[in-house]
């Protein structure tokens, strides 16, 4: 057995076809039922029904698993062997909500991809409440995410603080208040975040601690999609604060203090516990965690 029918194997599993595989991996067809023939050989076992679509057996998809973990150790040992090199590189995957991907990791990456262009990362926007999920399981390597339940997967560190707002638009009646109180709010039209955001759930428990039932017209699930409506006016909304900094400024949007949201959340860095950093990891971790909190937080 050697790794390149392990990775055959992985093609084949994801291809659903031995040309397919074939042309990915830059070999012949005949090459490619070559090395799984010799695999079945010497596990004495077929892996794969070989009807199209070509699927695995149920001993291949037991075999796969493991092929997928010694893939994964050698990739590790490829990744720290070249670490050896003092100067960081490497693939880094960022997990994020679409708000904070748009208005804060611009100016970060740009100044940490100025300063280590040997370093490519790779942004997946996604609802908050799936960002530690997705850090845990490896689909994303670093998540950045408002921080409110603790998992002992996952090492965090508090980047700054965030708070959540009453938008409207300006031709919306509330639009000529700068101020109102949270039992103004239970009778007019709301656009809210999707219940599985954590922003939602912020929401959510500050209208079940003042009683309120609030009258919810539209479900979107992101800040970006939510601010657009409002803009048309369509309702009103409560979102991050640092997420309508662009439209405050075009005057799009108007932001109306409600006292009983004065509560500030935590945004922070998120990594799985115990996994190895590359020197892309290491280096990104190092520098997100020595920036002062304006430079978040500051206006562009």
């Amino acid at each position: 057995m050697n790794i390149s029918q392990l990775e055959t194997l992985l093609t084949i599993s994801k291809t659903m076809s031995f040309r397919k595989a074939g042309e990915l991996l830059n070999l012949t067809q005949p090459a490619v039922s070559a090395q799984i023939k010799s695999l079945e050989d010497e596990f004495k076992t077929v892996l794969i029904d070989r009807n199209q679509p070509v699927t695995l057996t149920d001993r291949g998809q037991v075999f796969l698993e493991h092929a997928e973990r010694i893939l994964s150790i050698v990739e590790e040992l490829k990744q720290k062997l070249s670490d050896l090199n003092q100067t960081p590189q490497g693939h880094i995957v960022l997990g994020t909500t679409t708000s904070i991907a748009i208005q804060i990791l611009p100016r970060v990456l740009s100044y940490f991809q100025d300063q280590f262009p040997l370093i490519k990362t790779t942004i997946h926007s996604m609802p908050s409440s799936q960002v530690v999920t997705s850090v845990e399981n490896g689909t994303v390597d670093i998540g950045i995410t408002y921080l409110s339940e603790r998992s002992p997967n996952v090492e965090t560190s508090i980047l700054y603080y965030d708070t959540y707002e009453l938008v409207v638009s300006p031709d919306h009646p509330l639009s000529r208040f700068k101020h109102t109180t949270v039992d103004k709010l239970k009778d007019i039209p709301f656009i809210m975040l999707s219940p599985d955001t954590l922003g939602r759930r912020f929401i959510d428990k500050m209208f079940r601690k003042y009683d309120i039932q609030p009258n919810i017209v539209m479900e979107l699930s992101s800040s970006e999609e939510v601010k657009r409506m409002v803009e048309l006016n369509l309702g009103a909304s409560i979102v991050s604060k640092l997420s309508i900094a662009n439209e405050l400024r075009l005057g799009t949007l108007r932001m109306i203090k409600v006292n009983e949201l004065e509560l500030s959340h935590p945004v922070g860095v998120v990594y799985k516990s115990g996994r190895y950093l590359n020197s892309a990891m290491h280096q990104f971790l190092s520098d997100l965690k020595g920036m002062p909190e304006d430079q978040f937080i500051g206006s562009e």
